[in-house]
């Protein structure tokens, strides 16, 4: 799609599953949080722009009013309203992006999946209401208060207990996991949303995890449209800082032979990377 922007989507880090940074990051988080902490989300689109890659405001709006919100599930909508009113609300994935991940879940008949970055847990209540009753969630995540503000949701909605929440840095996690064999191909779908700069790391261990034939999804690849932006366009420090490792995660995973790859312009880019060898 065209690059705009006035309409680049925003993603901080996301989901804060995010390992001490450099200056470099630090001054482009500070950047962010300025605009953010005040709350203002009318102020923040006009500054980062909105979650969505689209031309239009408009066409937009019309896909979340005719095809996303007359669907979505009550426990669902109640946690956006929710995640609406944290300070870092931009976090959260989109709710068209959710609808995709519950359909594409039902699709392939999951049922053993993991999350890297949970926020509230907006797409982790996707993945739970998709899964069958003893279907089982591994997510991960840095910040366990921002899960918990969306957890009493998922217990009403009587998913809950398909949810094995670990805290912490997601690499040691995986490694742990890795070094058990047993783990090894064990799961079906995989979503990472967290710190792009550690995507290609991410990609490294997950591939052993996932099984053949199963998926990894990538969120966030398309990155505000910077992916294609001209090397002298008006980007945002926090965009122009990650610009660079979501261009070589991109580049990585392109020329990987274990993978099929789809990349596609949901919310801010999805790509789905299907393991065959």
């Amino acid at each position: 799609m065209m690059y705009s922007t006035s309409l680049t989507p925003f993603h901080p880090s996301k989901k804060r599953n995010i390992e001490p940074g450099n200056k470099g990051e630090m001054a482009a988080n500070n950047e962010m949080k300025s605009v953010s902490a005040s709350g203002d989300q009318v102020k923040f689109e006009q500054e980062f722009g909105h979650k969505s890659l689209l031309q239009t405001d408009a066409l937009y709006q019309y896909i979340l009013d005719t095809g996303v919100y007359p669907r979505e599930p009550e426990p669902m909508k109640e946690l956006r309203e929710v995640t609406a009113k944290h300070q870092w609300s931009m976090m959260a994935t989109p709710a068209d992006e959710a609808q995709f991940l519950n359909m594409l879940l039902k699709l392939v008949n999951a049922k053993n999946t993991m999350e890297i970055g949970v926020f509230t847990g907006y797409s982790l209540l996707a993945t739970a209401l998709a899964l069958p009753d003893d279907g089982k969630i591994l997510a991960i995540d840095t910040n366990r208060e921002d899960y918990e503000l969306g957890l009493p949701i998922m217990e009403k909605a009587g998913v809950a207990h398909k949810i094995q929440f670990k805290e912490g840095p997601a690499l040691p996690i995986l490694d742990q996991m890795i070094a058990d064999e047993k783990n090894h191909g064990t799961f079906d779908f995989i979503f990472v949303d967290a710190d792009k700069d550690s995507y290609t790391n991410y990609h490294k261990r997950l591939i052993d995890l996932v099984k053949v034939g199963g998926l990894i999804g990538y969120d966030n690849t398309l990155w505000n449209g910077s992916v294609a932006a001209p090397p002298d366009a008006p980007l945002n420090s926090y965009v122009r800082y990650y610009k660079d490792f979501v261009l070589e995660f991109n580049k990585a995973i392109s020329f990987d032979p274990r993978i099929e790859i789809c990349m596609l312009p949901v919310g801010d880019g999805i790509t789905l990377c299907r393991r065959v060898i």
